[in-house]
């Protein structure tokens, strides 16, 4: 990154930044300077504490100056500051308690039921980096969306765009934490907006919500214990000791969101892209289990979901089988999969099996956990 730009002496640019921001479909946009140190140290005793699991890109980035997510200008070098945006991803879906409290469907985590949310928020912030050139001519930028080593709740944050909430996740009192965040590294020389104060006050019911304990203290999340990373970035065996605490999540938990009282405010999302596709919020394990590589890749396509592949799809949805409440239909599923090529699928499948066995009959887990 090149340039030093002086755009203090605009002092309309951050307001019509902010309108070109919402005619682009973000719901806040706000801005922060590049100092997220506090963050750093908090970041540091995460990973030396180990919980990041096998998420070793979390621990990656580290130079002599210090971490690089903690350090946007030395990610971006010339950022002078930092544009940050949000945007509304809650989808008028089936009830998720309903869906939580019936072992025979699958829940999958709000955001991913419609179209991946990347390639839209760095589209939407490209072009607001366009239309900001044509206002002030070339400068240097860099556009970010959950794809690199950023900061990205410290930022927004910083840009008082929300604060962090003990689950870990940005809220707002308007729009609760039911948001995507994406950034935009500048050499503009713009004002900082003031960080908003905590509003969680008293409130554990995050903390109280989450199936598997995953937020081991306020602010605090143990990702080894945490739904999302076991059904996404873990790319094993699961651990039997907590495979019963899934229930029915195959892709992903709100739990803690679900708890969160700031998020009965949160509005529905304006973007037609985050809409549920092919019923996956209210479909059945077994129908979920009986789709091949094929279908899945082709289902799937353009979702958030078919980065874990189909492999992992298939062991996530045998431990909820698991979980579900015994049935012909759920026997007959895990069954036609249990010589599956995959080790991986078949010991989950085997795991389910002999919970049934064991346990036969029985009513789901699913609402319970």
């Amino acid at each position: 990154m090149v340039g030093m730009h002086e755009i203090d002496k605009n002092p309309g640019l951050k307001d019509n930044i902010r309108r070109w921001g919402t005619d682009l479909g973000f719901d806040a946009i706000g801005f922060s300077g590049v100092d997220v140190a506090d963050a750093e140290q908090n970041l540091n005793a995460w990973l030396a504490a180990g919980c990041h699991g096998e998420m070793d890109y979390m621990a990656a980035h580290v130079t002599d100056k210090g971490n690089k997510r903690a350090l946007p200008a030395e990610l971006v070098p010339g950022t002078r500051s930092i544009i940050t945006a949000r945007m509304n991803y809650r989808p008028a879906a089936a009830d998720s308690v309903e869906i939580l409290g019936n072992g025979e469907r699958a829940f999958i985590s709000r955001y991913a039921v419609g179209r991946d949310y990347h390639k839209l928020l760095r589209s939407r912030l490209q072009k607001l980096a366009e239309r900001i050139t044509r206002e002030v001519g070339c400068f240097a930028y860099r556009v970010f969306t959950d794809s690199a080593p950023v900061m990205e709740v410290g930022l927004a944050r910083n840009s008082g765009l929300g604060w962090r909430g003990k689950h870990t996740l940005l809220l707002d009192r308007k729009a609760g934490s039911w948001f995507f965040l994406g950034e935009i590294h500048t050499d503009l020389k713009l004002t900082t907006d003031t960080p908003v104060t905590d509003h969680c006050g008293t409130c554990t019911a995050c903390l109280a919500a989450c199936p598997t304990q995953a937020i081991v203290a306020p602010y605090r999340l143990d990702a080894r214990l945490c739904i999302s990373y076991l059904t996404i970035e873990h790319k094993s065996s699961i651990p039997e000791a907590l495979r019963p605490l899934l229930g029915n999540r195959i892709y992903g938990c709100d739990d803690c969101q679900l708890a969160c009282p700031w998020n009965r405010f949160a509005p529905l999302t304006r973007e037609s892209d985050f809409a549920p596709r092919h019923g996956l919020d209210q479909a059945t394990l077994v129908e979920l289990f009986a789709w091949d590589e094929t279908e899945f890749d082709q289902r799937l396509a353009g979702s958030p979901i078919r980065r874990i592949g189909h492999e992992r799809w298939l062991r996530n949805i045998a431990l909820a089988l698991g979980n579900a409440p015994t049935s012909d239909e759920v026997l007959g599923a895990l069954r036609s999969r249990a010589q599956h090529p995959s080790k991986l699928v078949r010991e989950h499948v085997a795991w389910a099996l002999e919970r049934h066995a064991a346990a036969t009959p029985r009513t789901s887990d699913a609402a319970s956990s």
